[in-house]
This record gives C-alpha cells, structure tokens and sequence, in this order.
C-alpha cells in the first residue's frame, strides 16, 4: 500500500484544520518523506494535549493516542522529550479552545 510522505500529510492536514477556522502552526519540521508526525492540541486555557499516531501490528491499524494530557508546560516537556528521540519528528499546534484538532475524521484518523 502506498504512503503518503509526511510533508504532504502536513499540509493537507493544516488545510483542513484551515476550512474549519482553526488555527495550527508546524513548529517542528521533521524529515520531508518519513517523519512522524505529532499534533498538539492547544485549548488556550493552560491545558494542552499531544497525539501520536500507533500502529497495531497485529490488525495493521493506525489510530491517533494521546501521549501527554494536561498543563501545556508539561506537555510541552514530553514533546521536547520525543523530540530528543526523533530528530524527524514534525510537530503541528492547534489552538482550538473547543478542542477541536479533527484527528478523528476520515482520511485524518486512519
């Protein structure tokens, strides 16, 4: 099965995120092919949550899980912590106060 690369999952994600006036910035560039990507969620009240995408080896599904939920500063720790691990890792917040990131709609949460 084919892969998109990660730099044009990136923006057609941002583009999404774009067509429902919510605002998102990369703030880490990983590898243009095959990064990761992580998403922060950004609820602007202090609060924040990372998602990473997992892999099931045994089903081959992917789904978006949360890393690290709580007070944006210590999110923020275990993103730069990721990070540490993963030079290649793209790093994308969204600032959405209804916490919306869209993760879970089709074409983004599979």
């Amino acid at each position: 099965m084919a892969r998109l690369t990660a730099d044009f999952w990136v923006h057609a994600y941002l583009a999404r995120l774009r067509l429902h006036d919510i605002p998102a910035f990369v703030t880490a560039h990983g590898d243009d092919t095959a990064g990761a990507v992580m998403v922060k969620l950004n609820t602007l009240d202090g609060r924040a949550q990372a998602f990473q995408r997992s892999f099931d080896l045994m089903s081959g599904a992917r789904a978006w899980v949360t890393l690290a939920e709580g007070l944006e500063a210590e999110v923020d720790a275990a993103i730069a912590r990721q990070r540490q691990f993963d030079p290649d890792l793209w790093v994308i917040e969204v600032e959405d106060r209804e916490g919306r990131h869209l993760l879970d709609e089709p074409g983004l949460s599979d």
